[in-house]
């Protein structure tokens, strides 16, 4: 299956003409996510033999990005649902079945969400601050998770969350623990969703902040028990592969969006010093747009080429986690600088409020928030190509 057959330009264009509202009104992108679950988007990552869409990762990068072009927000927060998705995937790739449940359930149409970032934690996937605590009654193996989790995409629609937490108590401690929560546990008061998303940009993506009181996860949602730290767990790898090629995808279409209106309005606009000439004609709006068309062209080609690796699980040993980091890292500078020169060659106009490169300048600066940081990135290249910093006691 092709990755257009979920995109008619109807239902793009339909996306596209609520995210200035959304945006406004800072309200969760309902009506889109009904009309992308209605055309079976959130299945279309699961492999066909599943029930689902069977998109290649490198085919749903490029599904992305076309969303993002139509709904900067509503693209970030699918983007959640569909790691997941392809967690799963990389995992069964590897010769593990311990994700099989995210196949199954997305193919039913439950909608997936991260529960990972917490405040003040820059170990990331590495390590948890929020308690894990092993089940002690008769159904021994499920856990009980406490702790606050940040940037929470898909807050007012996930069915399912994904946590993780840190075991302190077990025989084998510490252990980082990784479960799903159902909704239910909202209504039974074990998981708080506050009410506090009012940002700068990314608006309808409403990514509250979450509060786990002891929300549970049975023993058969608890999919992976592993050491905190740098790992090659296969859980591990799906995650940061699949997050950092998808936020990449996601920023990338947003910069795509802003250059084709950049050259709408270079073509529109005109010069009075240059006897009504339009401004296309001018060499520094040329070499403006020329230059962010370059340096986008290239960040859409390694996407899918990194994409494409991970659909073959290629072997770059020990580059692929700097490779990743550092795609994100350029992709959304990239989608940044691309867009500010879109703002310049637009004018004025596109300083209000109601204008739509306005507001992807604001959804692309989000990009600097999420993982990878400008600093990891360099830190782990260099880590690949010139091994670890010694010790003090070491030099």
């Amino acid at each position: 299956m092709s990755d257009d057959q979920f995109f008619d330009p109807g239902l793009l264009e339909a996306i596209r003409s609520r995210a200035a509202r959304y945006d406004r009104e800072n309200t969760f992108f309902t009506d889109d996510l009904a009309d992308l679950v209605q055309a079976g988007y959130l299945r279309a990552h699961v492999p066909a033999t599943w029930g689902g869409g069977g998109l290649s990762l490198a085919e749903l990068t490029r599904s992305q990005q076309a969303l993002a072009g139509a709904a900067p927000a509503t693209a970030l927060a699918v983007n959640m649902h569909q790691v997941w998705v392809g967690v799963a995937n990389v995992v069964r790739a590897r010769g593990e079945t311990f994700a099989d449940q995210v196949l199954t359930e997305a193919a039913a149409g439950e909608i997936f969400a991260f529960g990972i970032s917490e405040p003040g934690n820059d170990l990331m996937l590495f390590g948890s601050t929020t308690q894990a605590e092993p089940d002690s009654t008769e159904s021994a193996g499920g856990y009980r998770f406490t702790g606050t989790k940040i940037f929470t995409s898909l807050s007012p629609a996930w069915t399912r969350l994904g946590v993780f937490g840190t075991d302190t108590t077990s025989p084998d401690a510490p252990k980082s623990v990784f479960a799903f929560l159902d909704r239910d546990e909202v209504g039974a008061g074990r998981v708080e969703i506050l009410d506090d998303w009012d940002t700068l940009g990314q608006r309808a993506s409403q990514s509250q902040t979450t509060l786990l009181r002891g929300g549970y996860a049975p023993a058969e949602r608890v999919i992976r028990r592993i050491d905190p730290g740098p790992s090659t767990d296969p859980l591990i790898f799906g995650i940061f592969a699949c997050f950092e090629i998808l936020l990449a995808a996601v920023y990338t279409g947003i910069a795509e969006r802003a250059l084709s209106l950049a050259v709408e309005a270079a073509r529109a606009r005109t010069s009075r010093k240059n006897d009504g000439a339009p401004l296309a004609h001018d060499p520094d709006v040329r070499r403006r747009i020329a230059s962010a068309g370059i340096a986008l062209d290239g960040v859409a080609q390694q996407i899918e080429a990194l994409a494409r690796d991970v659909d073959e699980s290629v072997d770059h040993g020990d580059l692929w986690f700097p490779r990743l980091s550092a795609l994100k890292w350029r992709a959304s500078e990239v989608a940044r600088e691309v867009v500010t020169a879109s703002v310049q060659v637009a004018g004025g106009s596109s300083y209000r409020t109601g204008s739509e490169l306005g507001r992807l300048y604001r959804d692309v600066l989000a990009g600097m928030f999420h993982p990878s940081s400008e600093d990891s990135a360099h830190s782990a290249m260099a880590t690949a190509l010139l091994g670890p910093t010694p010790r003090p006691c070491e030099r």
